[in-house]
């Protein structure tokens, strides 16, 4: 009778010490699931931010370019306002940038900002071409944003052996 009364109590026992320790795991399972998606979504968020970053810094870069290209005027000389919200637009692109990007391409950014406005002012001469610092820029944004292609190319690509050119 006693070995009755013991499995009697025992087994319930058991079964509230399974459906426990089932409904523990079942949760950690679910919060680690849940977890790892709220760290999915964060990623994209900041990559979402990066990129609209760089975006507006490219885009108040070109509108600078334009500027010191000449090609949006229409033969006539920009007002010194004109000029000056530009580059106020270009430099608050660049402080947007080093907010929400890594220090790599604030730089990249603050290096390629501060050459546009000296060669707009006519200031200091910049050591490094436009082009040159544009490119450096471009490369340090697309690690940032993590394309994996090779470098973009600069010029045309060479000729491929075998193949004719005309």
């Amino acid at each position: 009778m006693a070995v009755v009364t013991w499995y009697a109590t025992l087994l319930p026992l058991a079964g509230v010490a399974l459906g426990s320790g089932g409904t523990l795991i079942g949760q950690y399972l679910t919060t680690r699931v849940d977890v790892r998606r709220q760290q999915r979504e964060q990623l994209v968020a900041e990559r979402g931010e990066r990129k609209e970053a760089i975006l507006g810094f490219l885009s108040a870069a070109q509108s600078v370019e334009l500027l010191l290209d000449g090609h949006d005027f229409a033969g006539r000389r920009p007002e010194d306002d004109e000029v000056m919200d530009r580059l106020h637009g270009l430099w608050l692109a660049k402080k947007a940038c080093e907010l929400v990007c890594s220090a790599e391409v604030a730089q990249a950014a603050h290096d390629y900002t501060l050459a546009l406005h000296r060669l707009v002012r006519a200031e200091a001469p910049v050591k490094t071409s436009k082009g040159e610092l544009r490119h450096a820029f471009m490369e340090t944004a697309r690690r940032e944003l993590g394309v994996a292609d090779p470098h973009l190319r600069r010029g045309p690509l060479p000729p491929v052996s075998g193949v004719p050119t005309s």
